[in-house]
């Protein structure tokens, strides 16, 4: 028999081993190249407003290349683990190294070449639906194409190239290290397992729920007054570091410790199904501790990056409302007058409102203070504040000798905290006005790039004319006026804009229109949630395939345990019952702890990002799970057919 013949004869006979390579392969080619096909698709400028966005998805792109390659250097390692005996055997029969590394490289060539053109096929056909997906998230009404690229076809050859390199320095490392005897025992050391729990191991696990419970009480208080500041980034550390720590402790300790306290209630009357599924994971959880942290935290930290883009996303509308409460800002009389006449021109009907500002020196030592700092700190006694009259306002009531707040930002809201019944103290040129503080009303008059994301003061007309009279004629300010233009019928509003950018009013501080303003921002988070959302579900599908790999191998292992309880009566129910409560174990720990990871973790800072957090975590951590669970209902599945194979 010739080599060729050999390789040709081992291709076809290990084709259920190389199934999940086969796969692997695919998927991850068809996965890159679809996203890679995206960045020279002259199409990405509408949607993601040119050069931003084609280095977004570059980024995108190059973390995409770390996720797939980890994938397939596990992948091929696992499949090389399972043909240690065959290497073995060869080496036996007096091949020498060299020529089996010859024979596994051909055969992973063979196998590479195929699926690199399977792959790219599948992601050509897969590289419309992103666009249509990307423009839909984008708002942009182009027509998505299907375009080949040989840019991302060069690409991509070259990415898995240098993979495939990889893979054959992993196996020729591999082979070179072991020898004949240690390649027929590779399989049965794969797996380290425990015997029984001992006290470390006992201790351990509480010492890793402890860390972990450490790590969501401190990410509780991350933008709390205590912690703010020089300690924000030691705090971000050490919860990182608890959190990662606590969960390989997690696993390596306290899950096998958990399940022996269950085991020992049932007073060592174990039925077939706990033997499956309670024993089998106290017995394997350790050993594959590490692997699951890793898999755990990257989770947590895809569900957190998913969520906060699309708290993001899903807030855009409310943002945008809340920073430009009308559909054109013009503090400027001239630029507002020219822009109502080509309204008026264009029978576009329009209600403007006008009014004065006054940027006054301001003391607020007395009823400022950041996230707990004590009022009365000097360095808030001289600052600056707008100043408008209740007249203007409308919806406020003010007496004389008293002041309001309006237009607070809602991320300020989390570090500024207001005193009520203190003396605010204005500054004119010749007189101070000592006003009461009232508190804060949830009223927005102003667009933040006005007011700097700083609260307005609100006070009696009476006093506000006074202080206009008195204002201090050294102190120069940027906005002095504002006028805000509503379009009353909205279907006009693209008309309005096209004349708001075509007076070129756009290109002054301040001026903004909110239906511009909306577009931008959906285009840049929308860009933002798609990559995300890509990698993560890339992630989440390579993280779920090698639990489903680790899965098939273990059935492999325990293959012999079935036959043995099948001889003694069990039928492949009886089993199949244990295998589906060892399957929701395997696959629900991970996905629970990695849930409870990230919600912590989106919890304390989402307000940075957004206006609301309970309906998008909850949606995308509801998709993430539903996706996860397939690969448990698969490894079920595989389970079932070693089990029937097993007799």
């Amino acid at each position: 028999m010739t080599l060729n013949q050999l390789i040709f004869r081992n291709i076809k006979k290990n084709l259920k081993h190389y199934y999940v390579y086969i796969f692997a392969l695919v998927f991850s080619v068809g996965l890159y190249f679809s996203f890679v096909t995206l960045q020279f698709d002259p199409a990405l400028d509408d949607a993601t407003g040119g050069v931003k966005g084609a280095a977004a998805i570059k980024s995108g792109s190059i973390l995409l290349i770390v996720i797939v390659s980890i994938f397939l250097l596990y992948a091929n390692n696992l499949f090389i683990k399972r043909r240690s005996k065959e290497i073995g055997l060869f080496q036996l029969i007096g091949m020498t190294k060299g020529t089996v590394f010859r024979i596994l490289s051909v055969e992973n060539f063979v196998l590479y070449i195929g699926s690199l053109l399977v792959g790219i096929f599948l992601g050509f056909s897969m590289s419309r639906l992103l666009m249509i997906i990307l423009f839909k998230v984008t708002g942009v009404t182009d027509v998505a194409t299907l375009r080949f690229s040989l840019e991302a076809m060069l690409q991509t050859i070259v990415v898995f190239a240098v993979i495939y390199v990889l893979i054959l320095i992993m196996n020729a490392l591999f082979i070179k290290r072991q020898s004949i005897l240690s390649l027929f025992s590779v399989t049965t050391v794969a797996q380290q397992r425990v015997q029984k729990v001992t006290t470390f191991q006992a201790f351990i696990g509480v010492v890793g729920i402890l860390l972990i419970s450490f790590g969501y009480y401190l990410s509780t208080r991350l933008f709390s007054g205590a912690i703010l500041g020089e300690y924000l980034f030691l705090t971000m550390v050490v919860i990182l570091a608890s959190v990662v720590i606590g969960t390989y402790l997690f696993y390596k300790g306290s899950v096998s410790f958990i399940f022996n306290l269950i085991r020992k209630r049932k007073g060592g009357y174990l039925n077939v199904n706990d033997v499956l599924s309670l024993s089998s994971i106290m017995f394997r959880m350790k050993s594959n501790s590490f692997l699951l942290m890793i898999i755990t935290t990257l989770s947590a930290l895809s569900i957190a990056l998913l969520s906060l883009s699309y708290i993001s996303y899903y807030s855009v509308e409310k943002t945008v409302e809340r920073t430009i409460p009308t559909d054109f800002t013009i503090p400027n009389t001239e630029r507002a007058a020219e822009f109502t006449q080509a309204l008026e021109k264009e029978n576009v009907a329009y209600t403007e409102t006008a009014t004065d500002l006054l940027t006054s020196p301001v003391d607020l030592s007395q009823v400022l203070s950041i996230l707990g700092e004590v009022p009365g700190d000097q360095s808030y006694s001289n600052t600056r504040m707008i100043v408008m009259s209740e007249k203007t306002v409308k919806k406020v009531d003010v007496e004389e000798n008293e002041v309001l707040f309006i237009n607070s930002d809602s991320v300020m809201e989390k570090f500024m905290k207001f005193q009520a019944d203190k003396q605010v103290i204005f500054q004119g040129e010749e007189h101070s006005y000592d006003l009461t503080f009232k508190g804060v009303e949830n009223l927005v008059i102003l667009p933040t790039r006005i007011t700097y994301a700083f609260p307005v003061a609100v006070v009696d007309d009476q006093v506000f004319q006074r202080m206009l009279v008195d204002k201090d004629s050294s102190f120069t300010s940027e906005f002095t006026e504002y006028h805000g233009v509503n379009i009353n019928n909205k279907n006009q509003l693209e008309i309005a804009n096209a004349i708001f950018n075509e007076l070129e009013i756009n290109v002054w501080a301040g001026h903004e229109s909110k239906y511009e303003e909306r577009i931008n921002q959906k285009q840049s988070v929308g860009i933002t949630m798609f990559i995300v959302g890509f990698l993560g579900l890339a992630f989440l599908i390579t993280s779920g395939c090698i639990l489903y790999f680790k899965q098939m191998d273990e059935s492999e292992d325990e293959k012999s345990n079935y036959t043995i309880l099948r001889k003694l009566g069990f039928t492949q129910s009886d089993l199949l019952k244990g295998i589906q409560k060892k399957q929701l174990f395997n696959f629900g720990i991970p996905l629970v702890v990695g849930l409870l990871h990230s919600y912590f973790a989106v919890k304390s800072g989402w307000f940075l990002f957004g206006t609301e957090m309970l309906t998008p975590m909850i949606i995308v951590m509801f998709i993430y799970t539903a996706l996860y669970s397939i690969f448990g209902l698969l490894s079920v599945i595989n389970y079932k057919r070693v089990i029937k194979d097993s007799l």
